[in-house]
């Protein structure tokens, strides 16, 4: 079947809109874009008419990232009048997950909700649809690497910060103030080379330890991990982050960098595994070592601050062994597993496994991995919050109070055992 296809001619007339899911990482891969030539829109429409649109034209049985992406893209098509200038860019995985279907299914909604003429571009590593206007250029990924790079470590140092702050919105403030920093060094193509960024996360990291900050609170320690979209998008997840903060949680989000490089090592288990795609595991190899050292970058601005570091991806890989084979890849796979077993490592005990409502890998890797990982690690306080369009708000916080709850009873012992 033919569909609108977005050429190279439509770079200087069409603005092409990105689904929201990570704020600073977002910003940023919009500013690379925009430097790039192309003319780009993040969408941050959200409520209930997101949820109402999507499940007008997406069956509630998918997947639930899916019916809100669709539905953020129906929901700003309707508040708009631009249509025939407009280009639509939606992500694909190339796995056994659902996702790899998202851009068929946005299709036929388009085409239901009368907005079937306007373009859909697929940005994918799989080779899924070659035929697309826009070109993954080599100077274009080095921007989106570098994006990725600092959007990971403002995320991290954010989430450091934000629960302690003396004044309040400083931590946010910062972020954002960094961020337009960095934007601005890219619309002057600076920024990106490893010099640049070795100085800039340097000057990022020094710039959240001069934040004034309460530490002597003792908080309860939050990891969230889950499907990619559930885990990092505050519309998938509402307002997670946001929820545990204002209980007086300290939040930490594994980065970006984790899910890109767990994809680019599982081709390197492929190969191991199953005997093939050899030179799509070389590839990998030398895109994991060019993330690696800027990984390093990140990590080592990181050690002089009052502020413990990331772990390197090299140590978390490994943590899912004796618990889940490599050999499983399948949605979040064993990176699901190994990310939990490292928050429990490094002091974030309690952790909320965010889940889309019936994604069987996540649930298998998910929770199916939680009695083993309470068993070898007694202390882990984990629970699983499923998000789909007729799970509640209010059910799904007051799961979450219960396991704060359990969490501040043990720093109460903990304080009463120093006594």
């Amino acid at each position: 079947m033919a569909y609108p296809k977005f050429v190279a001619s439509m770079r200087k007339t069409h603005t092409i809109l990105i689904p929201s899911m990570l704020p600073f990482h977002m910003a940023l891969f919009e500013k690379a874009l925009l430097c790039s030539g192309y003319k780009v829109e993040i969408m941050h429409n959200e409520g209930p008419d997101v949820v109402t649109e999507g499940l007008k034209y997406v069956h509630n049985d998918t997947c639930y990232p899916a019916l809100l992406v669709i539905g953020q893209f129906i929901d700003n098509l309707n508040h708009r009048n631009d249509h025939d200038k407009l280009v639509l860019l939606i992500t694909q995985t190339g796995g056994g997950c659902r996702a790899s279907n998202y851009i068929h299914l946005l299709r036929k909604a388009l085409d239901k909700a009368g907005y079937g003429f306007i373009p859909v571009v697929s940005l994918n590593a799989s080779n899924l649809e070659k035929d697309s206007g826009l070109k993954l250029t080599l100077p274009l990924i080095k921007k989106v690497a570098a994006a990725m790079t600092y959007g990971d470590e403002i995320m991290y140092l954010y989430n450091k910060t934000r629960t302690y702050e003396v004044q309040k919105g400083s931590a946010l403030n910062l972020a954002l103030s960094l961020v337009e920093s960095i934007g601005k060094q890219y619309e002057q193509n600076k920024g990106v080379s490893y010099r640049a960024l070795k100085h800039n996360l340097n000057m990022i990291a020094k710039a959240f330890d001069g934040l004034e900050l309460n530490l002597t609170q003792a908080c309860p320690k939050v990891g969230v991990v889950g499907e990619i979209y559930v885990k990092f998008a505050a519309l998938g997840n509402n307002h997670l982050e946001d929820f545990l903060v204002s209980e007086g949680a300290e939040v930490m989000v594994p980065g970006l960098y984790g899910f890109i490089l767990y994809c680019l090592y599982n081709s390197i288990y492929d190969n191991e595994f199953y005997g093939h795609g050899i030179t799509k595991k070389l590839v990998s190899k030398a895109l994991i070592w060019y993330l690696k050292r800027r990984e390093k970058l990140m990590i080592n601005s990181i050690k002089p601050t009052k502020f413990t570091p990331m772990q390197y991806f090299s140590h978390t890989k490994d943590l899912s062994e004796g618990i889940l084979s490599h050999g499983t890849k399948m949605g979040e796979g064993w990176l699901l597993t190994a990310e939990m077993v490292e928050l429990v490592k490094i002091g974030y005990e309690n952790i909320i496994c965010t889940q889309p409502f019936g994604c069987l890998p996540n649930h298998i890797c998910g929770k199916g991995v939680m009695k083993k990982i309470k068993t070898k690690y007694p202390t882990a306080n984990i629970v699983a919050i499923d998000y789909d369009p007729s799970a509640t708000k209010v059910n799904q916080e007051n799961r979450i109070k219960l396991m704060l709850a359990i969490a501040r009873e043990k720093i109460k012992e903990n304080e009463d055992a120093k006594l």
